[in-house]
């Protein structure tokens, strides 16, 4: 069993993790878990076969409870022979009880444990939580790595104080654990540009050929007499130089010393501009700013993290051709930001949402000619009728999300069950002028469907003023069906005349068929082109030949 970049997993990550993810195959791992602070949006462990965890989450409705799953993790935990998770976790049950944070905190260890197995030696992983659970997480995180191999605690301003906390601090950011698997573990210390204002007040010198330099004393910080010397003629600080004579020499010939005019002055260096990195990344990360309403990188996913936060951490933590693996994948910025920077990349996740999102966003941004599989296999999603039509019966709801996307369209409420009003998903199009306008679907998944649900359909388009609508359905419509949707007639558009309410089928979707609608606008922000490392070098190139 080898771990196979670039992949997408669509089911539990506990069971991907144990059934396709090979022992230290994984270079680096990073994790945005649900946060267990009642605003995750997402599902985690509701098995896709059917069997729920009893510690699960519904999409935007992340509510945890003690269960049988729950006491399953921690013997899980009892038998993997790690003693000092066995004896943490079952102190943490004693010490809080069994409720909703110990469920919590029980299903993240079990899943840390597998995490550790499949990181190589030289591996290392990030931890993204907030403060909720973060102070137990760090002792799970101690148990499973050891106190040893963490690095640091990286904390991420994700957004900046609101007015509307009257009796606390404004929580404004978001904690990153980082450890590594051994003392061996692959660091690439990054930096980051030097501020305007730093640059106007210290970078005030230009030689004649135009770089520009600072200058800087040659004190040296200790006292050290066998650093006191004098050179031409000028004295040190009391404290000696912070240069050998000999390095002092060398400075001199290569021009970067600065004399002064009085006998009584200090020599001084120079600085240049163009051979300094920058700033040294610290723990304290303030300076990449959240996902706003307007960034082009927006998708609508409600725990979205930005790219360039990723692109950090895998830029620090891996090489290029190293294996990135998230197992809560979301809307996919890890992967997103591994495949930029060249990287392999494995992404797991418990929605047909999420998988669906991923797949739109990773064919927007790097497929210019629509050939998936030129970039990854997607693993668990139904890839023919057969199994869409399991998913159909299995996971009424899921299938709802992925028939939406698979559509183009975008489900109700971002996936949320219940109250949508007839309505299970939306389609945006080119309509008259330029202007978009919105469609509405209805999914039935079920294989009793009757000219009533259809009629139903018709009357939630004139009630909520919409000309087009999209009946899709897993079995075959009857002709009562397709007669009551022909009822609704024709729509004239610029683009022509459609259907103003058609039934779609399963079936046809596969038969590579599509429904007759106008131009379809991305049901979220259309993710922009990325250009890759390799792309770039490519280009680099391009311009050398």
């Amino acid at each position: 069993m080898a771990a196979m970049t670039n992949r997408l997993y669509y089911g539990d990550n506990l069971d991907v993790l144990r059934q396709h993810i090979a022992d230290e195959s994984v270079d680096l791992i990073y994790l945005d878990p649900p946060f267990n602070s009642n605003a995750s949006y997402n599902i985690l462990f509701k098995s896709p076969a059917g069997a729920g965890a009893d510690a699960s989450i519904e999409a935007f409705d992340d509510t945890w409870a003690w269960g049988p799953s729950a006491s399953e993790a921690l013997m899980d935990i009892t038998a993997s022979g790690n003693h000092k998770l066995h004896v943490l976790m079952q102190a943490m049950k004693t010490a809080i009880g069994e409720n909703a944070m110990m469920a919590y905190l029980a299903m993240m260890a079990v899943r840390l444990q597998e995490l550790h197995r499949v990181l190589k030696p030289t591996g290392s992983l990030y931890l993204h939580c907030d403060p909720t659970a973060s102070h137990y997480l760090k002792l799970v995180l101690d148990a499973v790595f050891g106190p040893e191999n963490f690095r640091t605690e990286i904390v991420w301003r994700r957004t900046t104080a609101r007015s509307n906390t009257t009796r606390s601090f404004p929580d404004v950011t978001d904690t990153i654990f980082y450890y590594s698997k051994s003392n061996n573990f692959t660091f690439h210390k990054l930096f980051t540009g030097y501020s305007e204002h730093y640059l106007k007040t210290k970078y005030t010198h230009k030689e004649a050929d135009g770089r520009i330099y600072r200058l800087s004393d040659l004190r040296n910080p200790g006292v050290r007499p066998n650093l006191r010397y004098d050179y031409k003629g000028f004295k040190p600080h009391p404290n000696g130089w912070a240069v050998s004579l000999e390095k002092m020499e060398e400075l001199d010939r290569q021009g970067r010393l600065e004399f002064p005019k009085h006998p009584d002055g200090r020599i001084q260096v120079k600085r240049y501009l163009d051979e300094r990195e920058g700033n040294p990344v610290p723990s304290l990360w303030d300076d990449i700013r959240p996902i706003n309403s307007q960034a082009q990188e927006r998708l609508g996913y409600p725990t979205q993290k930005p790219r360039a936060l990723l692109e950090r951490i895998i830029a620090a933590s891996s090489n290029p051709g190293d294996v990135v693996l998230d197992p809560f994948c979301g809307c996919g910025t890890a992967v997103d930001a591994a495949q930029k920077l060249g990287r392999g990349w494995i992404g797991i996740d418990i929605t047909h949402l999420a998988i669906g999102l991923i797949e739109k966003r990773m064919n927007e941004g790097y497929n210019a000619d629509g050939k998936r599989e030129a970039l990854w296999e997607t693993i668990g999603s139904p890839r023919d009728l057969a199994s869409a039509q399991r998913l159909a019966l299995d996971d009424p709801h899921q299938f709802q999300h992925w028939i939406t996307l698979k559509l183009g369209g975008y489900p109700w409420m971002g996936g949320k069950k219940g109250g949508d009003k007839g309505v299970d998903g939306y389609f945006y199009y080119v309509g008259d002028g330029g202007q978009t306008e919105t469609g509405v679907i209805s999914v039935k998944a079920g294989g009793n469907v009757n000219p009533a649900m259809v009629r139903d359909l018709g009357r939630v388009m004139a009630r909520d003023g919409h000309k087009l609508g999209l009946f899709v359905c897993a079995a075959l419509p009857t002709k009562g069906m397709t007669d009551e949707a022909a009822s609704h007639g024709l729509i004239e558009t610029d683009w022509g005349r459609f259907p103003a309410l058609q039934t779609f089928t399963l079936a046809e979707l596969f038969q590579d068929r599509a429904p007759k609608l106008p131009p379809l606008v991305s049901p979220n922000r259309k993710a922009p082109r990325v250009e890759t490392r390799a792309s770039h070098q490519a280009g680099a190139q391009d311009k050398l030949l």
